[in-house]
């Protein structure tokens, strides 16, 4: 009684007389959207692997893989942490560097045996390294600390001379077993020595300090290269992002760079003017850069003040990383539009907390940036005294695709469709094909429409797919081309709300009368 999987054998030839049982698969295929809430951003830490995409859920995730966030220009730490307090958890870091950066490290004295950082950066100047006797007789315990790290304990280290320090190298290269792994934070070498253990203390860093290669970074680095080892910004290639940002990147020659990428990957760039910039410079700048795209949100440089809870300091930082928050905590039908921001207590144009100035916007202001593609947060917003996104748009100047709905929801269909409909190609073309395409995507359209992702302002269906022979004839099915064609019509934001209010002693009320028990 062979049991087999439909397709694998050929059951018009069948010769013995036996029970064939086979295993066919699910007919109704169906596609599970991608996510649309992953920030890639690319900037400096104090720690961490060097252009190499990292995942981080929260703030605690990056200080175990970036250090703590710094008080400088291009931190990426600083985006992260502002995206964070807008409800975002779940980004891709890439931490770059001006290829100064050194890794902490120090020779013991008295002997050749030696430890260094496993990442570069200033983080690597704070471990302290400790050896110490175990409580077990003719044993030794060498302890790895650093704040904000779990502590790496090594312990019944054994042997003298040479043997010791290559136990010791071994353990915290290799680890001691299933409960205590190799280090995270350090690499150690035995270097030869021959000396007798004896109890030390050092702090990493003696021999030579550990350092950033952040102060001459500048845009190049953010946006790298797309050479066979992928730097900076397309090192987010094939990452899933659906919105990503160079930390702080004022330099307008890199924007239309950053809109390509995201059209090609589907992300939505998060770009800013620079930080005290005058409305009519951003306005010619755009111009002059050629940036007119839905992959790409330019937000204006009026900077923002922000309480930096980890060095105790109001900052003036970029808007990237809070439009970016605010983006990835709503739906992708949604735009960014009179939607709360948290986290700001001022901007260069208001002010910062305690100067005394005040100056808001007027709709002059608001209307030559809005009409130049240009977004900006401000306060108060359409809704209250609140700050807030004031257009929710990207920088094309086509009105029927510059809304952050529009980029973020095409890419999401488009992403879900590119990551499940993969699975016909190779399969035979006859009416069950088209049929199984048709209800594929019908049932992932139908999904969005039940959850509000798609509707219609009169109740029909938004959408349409077409798979069948009159847009796949014969002579394009027998060279091995399948075509399906949808239409999916999205809905409108509300930008522009008219309330009419018809008033005075001469109004003349027109009244309905409604059935007894009706109310009006």
């Amino acid at each position: 009684m062979p049991v087999v999987q439909q397709g694998t054998v050929n059951t018009t030839s069948l010769i013995l007389p036996d029970l064939y049982v086979q295993i066919v698969p699910p007919q109704n295929l169906v596609l599970n959207g991608v996510p649309t809430n992953i920030i890639g951003v690319v900037g400096t830490a104090s720690w961490g692997p060097v252009n190499e995409p990292t995942i981080v859920g929260s703030m605690a995730d990056y200080a175990q893989s970036f250090g703590a966030l710094m008080p400088r220009k291009y931190d990426m730490g600083t985006q992260v942490a502002t995206a964070v307090q807008q409800g975002a958890q779940s980004f891709r870091c890439v931490r770059v560097t001006d290829d100064t950066d050194t890794a902490a490290y120090s020779i013991l004295p008295g002997t050749n045996a030696s430890f260094a950082a496993v990442y570069t950066g200033s983080l690597g100047n704070s471990i302290a390294i400790t050896l110490a006797q175990s409580s077990k007789p003719a044993t030794w315990r060498l302890s790895v600390l650093v704040s904000g790290f779990e502590p790496e304990i090594y312990d019944g280290l054994t042997g003298d001379g040479a043997v010791f320090w290559n136990n010791l190298a071994a353990a915290v290269n290799t680890g001691l077993g299933p409960q205590r792994g190799p280090s995270m934070l350090v690499v150690a070498s035995a270097g030869g020595s021959t000396a007798s253990p004896a109890p030390f203390s050092l702090t990493l860093g003696s021999t030579s300090a550990g350092s950033d290669g952040a102060t001459s970074v500048s845009s190049t680095q953010l946006v790298g290269s797309d050479s066979s080892t992928r730097t900076g910004m397309y090192a987010l290639r094939g990452q899933g992002c659906g919105l990503a940002l160079l930390a702080d990147c004022d330099d307008s020659t890199t924007w239309s760079v950053e809109a390509e990428f995201g059209l090609q990957e589907g992300i939505y760039m998060i770009l800013t003017t620079p930080a005290g910039d005058t409305i009519s410079n951003a306005v010619t700048t755009k111009a002059q850069a050629g940036l007119d795209s839905y992959s790409a949100k330019l937000m204006f440089g009026d900077w923002l003040w922000w309480s930096d809870q980890v060095n105790t300091v109001v900052r003036l930082v970029s808007p990237q990383g809070f439009a970016a928050g605010r983006l990835a905590n709503l739906s992708p039908e949604q735009s960014s539009l009179n939607k709360p921001i948290y986290g700001i207590i001022g901007s260069q144009r208001t002010g910062a907390p305690g100067s005394g100035q005040n100056s808001a916007y007027s709709s002059a202001d608001l209307t030559a940036l809005i009409a130049a593609g240009i977004d900006i947060i401000c306060n108060p917003q359409p809704a209250g005294s609140f700050w807030g996104v004031r257009g929710g748009h990207n920088t094309s100047s086509n009105q029927a695709i510059d809304g952050d709905d529009y980029t973020r929801l095409t890419n999401y269909i488009a992403a879900t469709l590119a990551a499940g409909m993969g699975q016909y190609v190779g399969t035979v073309i006859n009416s069950t094909l088209f049929a199984q395409i048709r209800s594929t995507q019908l049932s992932f359209l139908n999904n969005m429409l039940a959850q509000g992702l798609l509707g219609s302002t009169d109740g029909s269906v938004p959408f349409s797919v077409i798979c069948d022979t009159s847009n796949n004839p014969s002579s394009r099915t027998s060279l091995g081309y399948v075509q399906s064609d949808a239409q999916v019509q999205y809905q409108a934001i509300n930008e522009r709300f008219i309330v009419n209010v018809e008033g005075g002693q001469t109004v003349q009320v027109a009244r309905q009368t409604l059935p007894t028990g009706q109310i009006s």
